[in-house]
């Protein structure tokens, strides 16, 4: 496995590839892996000849005020687990070689991206759309995979490689938890040892709600309001947001029923902003 920083080197590798009429996959990422990112790249080994990993913090999505300079990095550990996992190459550019001096051309959505995080974070799926279409552009993936935890993302990305025509699969892959329930995710690193253990009522308040719309309750607002209360028993939880959307359409959805996002956001101790959702397909209820 080579880990290359320059586009030139992703498309020199990319290119021999096809030669060999070989299949190609992709996993976006911003590095700090853990075992939500190692179950992306073993499905991508399993359904592609060669596998490319992208380890790039994207500036471009985060905030003024957000964590870009403090966000954990760790290429070594990284190399790793991608060479464990099967991958064929890592793509680590420098953000120059991403966005050379004078970069000015963005992709950017409407709709999907002005609900859930997109509120919080006004500037984030600009910056995802446009870094997955540059990466999308670099690699000519035949498939990319994403991450179920990231649901708002997941759907942004593709509805963009629908409107936009891209002849690439996206495939989405369920989440991964701790032993204790709570979603991987890099900024668990963030958390002290008390806000650690105050963290996992955002899944215990997920599968709650999602038994209690198994077992029939079809009133978003109950549904929420059960949520709102579980994540309030722990004080230093502050609650971004919890909603039931329409997944396809991230409008807020009264009566739960056809395909749907419940999805949430908290504040944990001031340390870190986690996410969790679930999905379910009410069609045939």
């Amino acid at each position: 496995m080579n880990i290359v920083k320059t586009i030139k080197e992703v498309r020199e590798n990319v290119k021999q590839w096809r030669k060999e009429g070989l299949s190609v996959g992709l996993v976006p990422t911003m590095g700090y892996l853990h075992e939500g990112h190692e179950s992306l790249i073993k499905r991508a080994v399993a359904e592609n000849d060669r596998v490319v990993v992208s380890v790039f913090v994207n500036p471009m999505q985060f905030g003024p005020t957000e964590d870009l300079a403090s966000y954990p990095r760790d290429i070594d550990a990284d190399s790793r687990l991608c060479e464990a996992a099967g991958a064929s190459l890592i793509f680590h550019p420098e953000p120059e070689e991403m966005y050379e001096e004078g970069f000015c051309s963005f992709v950017d959505m409407t709709g999907l991206t002005n609900a859930l995080c997109g509120l919080s974070r006004p500037v984030h799926f600009r910056g995802v759309c446009t870094v997955v279409n540059k990466l999308f552009n670099i690699v000519m993936p035949d498939k990319a995979y994403f991450g179920e935890k990231d649901a708002q993302q997941l759907a942004v990305v593709k509805r963009m490689v629908k409107d936009l025509n891209m002849d690439i699969e996206i495939v989405g892959c369920p989440i991964i938890r701790e032993a204790d329930g709570l979603a991987k995710s890099s900024r668990n690193t963030y958390l002290s040892p008390e806000s650690r253990k105050q963290a996992v009522i955002l899944s215990k308040s997920i599968f709650m709600a999602k038994q209690m719309v198994l077992d029939g309750e079809r009133d978003a607002a109950k549904v929420k309001k059960a949520m709102v209360d579980m994540i309030n028993t722990m004080p230093l939880a502050d609650i971004d947001y919890v909603e039931i959307v329409d997944v396809n359409t991230m409008k807020n959805i009264d009566k739960i029923e056809g395909n749907i996002l419940c999805a949430i956001a908290v504040n944990i101790g001031g340390e870190a902003r986690l996410i969790d959702n679930f999905m379910l397909s009410l069609s045939n209820a």
